[in-house]
């Protein structure tokens, strides 16, 4: 395996478990992704977030380090003050 997309596709490949909890992650993924850029655009540090959704800044090194795997209340907690929500597609539009 020479690349990331190399391992993604070879773990997806194993079992239709692995591919599930693969998916998953990737999905995370793109949503912690454009958190994170949304709030460096906004010059917003990990503490401020944490402040203004009232925990700790550590929580939100973690859920950013993919050290924990953030619950969805979490999520929109973060999103709220960044100006952002989730939305929900159907599979065939992603």
């Amino acid at each position: 395996m020479r690349t990331w997309e190399d391992y993604k596709n070879y773990v997806k490949s194993i079992s239709e478990k692995d591919k599930d909890n693969m998916e998953i992650i990737e999905q995370v993924a793109k949503i912690l992704s454009c958190y994170i850029s949304k709030r460096e655009e906004l010059g917003l540090s990990q503490r401020d977030i944490a402040n203004l959704i009232g925990v700790k800044q550590s929580s939100i090194a973690r859920m950013e380090s993919f050290k924990v795997k953030p619950q969805i209340d979490t999520v929109l907690k973060v999103l709220k003050p960044l100006g952002l929500t989730l939305a929900v597609v159907s599979e065939r539009h992603s």
